[in-house]
């Protein structure tokens, strides 16, 4: 096949394009532990990691430096295989969702149009939701396969948790679909040219409510970070779990957050577009840096909840979900759809 193929091109370019995910989410993941400590730090009065590197910017390469070379170990009884692709499975589904989100419009490089995302799928909303619940199977695989019964434990209570959440997250997710007439990422989008979702008072707004608490407790975040509380399953279903196994789930714990912040920003703020009426204003910005400062908008609420709000109770973080997430995300739908009806009709 000749180098000018418009299939070679499309593979290479799809090839180039999951590298520099790749290489930007890794890396990004390791700064948001620092800036999270040290926001965190700011939080409660007290310093963050500042002794490694200039301001302590090397602090994550020595995290990572440290967890590589930790003892590898696993349980004598434990399922090899599950023991080690439990935490592959549940960092490659938080990594594999970026794949979908578009961080803006088609761009000209060398003398060729590039969209700034992998693929633009007629089903991407539906494809990622499907892609996030595969991190379930890290969780409770993870769980099992380690032969203790306080994994166990933790990896049911999880997935518990996870499977309720995700009903509200979808009903969240719901909204901007009926109101965009797509499930393309790329449409919903473009369909907030000239007013974003978030400002479509009241069902536009609730959405956004329910779709971020929803994505708080799916990403196992403070005040819903249940899985690991210490004090009642010592580590949850990471309990037999260390070294570099032990990060590829705190990795996927991290990758979840920023894509579940730039999700938000793609269904409720307009993705790469800027303010509504402030677009000629400030049109210097290149749309690429609207949609990045969204999403470090809804990480920075992911961190500040955490150096806020005290645990929720398992019992009373069910209860939430089934009985008042549920039910307000089911009647959001139902005033959505008739907002579309009503301005179809």
């Amino acid at each position: 096949m000749s180098p000018q193929s418009p299939l070679l091109a499309v593979v290479v370019e799809a090839a180039v394009k999951s590298a520099v995910i790749l290489f930007v989410m890794l890396t990004a993941t390791a700064y948001l532990t620092y800036g999270e400590r040290r926001l965190l730090g700011r939080f409660q009065l007290r310093y963050g990691p500042n002794r490694v590197g200039p301001l302590g910017l090397l602090q994550p390469l020595a995290d990572g430096i440290k967890l590589i070379f930790k003892e590898d170990f696993r349980p004598r009884r434990a399922d090899p295989v599950v023991y080690w692709f439990a935490p592959a499975i549940a960092m490659a589904a938080s990594l594999a969702m970026y794949a979908l989100v578009p961080l803006g419009p088609a761009v000209t490089l060398f003398g060729r149009q590039v969209t700034l995302y992998v693929a633009d799928v007629n089903v991407a909303l539906l494809l990622l939701l499907g892609i996030s619940s595969l991190g379930v199977y890290g969780v409770i695989l993870g769980g099992w396969s380690a032969d203790n019964k306080y994994s166990l434990l933790g990896s049911l209570r999880s997935s518990a948790q996870l499977i309720s959440y995700e009903l509200a997250l979808g009903l969240g997710a719901l909204v901007p679909v009926l109101l965009a007439g797509s499930l393309s990422l790329v449409r919903i989008v473009q369909a907030q040219r000239d007013l974003w979702f978030a400002l479509h008072v009241p069902h536009g707004t609730l959405a956004l409510a329910l779709f971020f608490v929803a994505a708080v407790a799916e990403t196992n975040r403070a005040p819903f970070d249940l899985p690991e509380a210490e004090q009642e399953l010592i580590a949850g279903y990471q309990t037999e779990y260390g070294g570099f196994k032990f990060a590829m789930f705190f990795i996927g714990e991290y990758l979840a957050v920023i894509t579940m912040s730039a999700l938000a920003a793609v269904l409720f703020l307009g993705g790469w577009h800027a303010p509504p009426g402030l677009g000629a204003l400030l049109g210097v910005v290149p749309p690429v840096a609207w949609m990045v400062l969204k999403t470090l908008l809804g990480v920075f609420v992911f961190i500040w909840l955490r150096a806020t709000l005290p645990r929720v109770r398992h019992d009373r973080l069910m209860a939430f979900g089934w009985k008042v997430l549920l039910p307000v995300g089911l009647v959001n739908v139902v005033v959505a759809v008739g907002v579309v009806l009503w301005g179809a009709g």
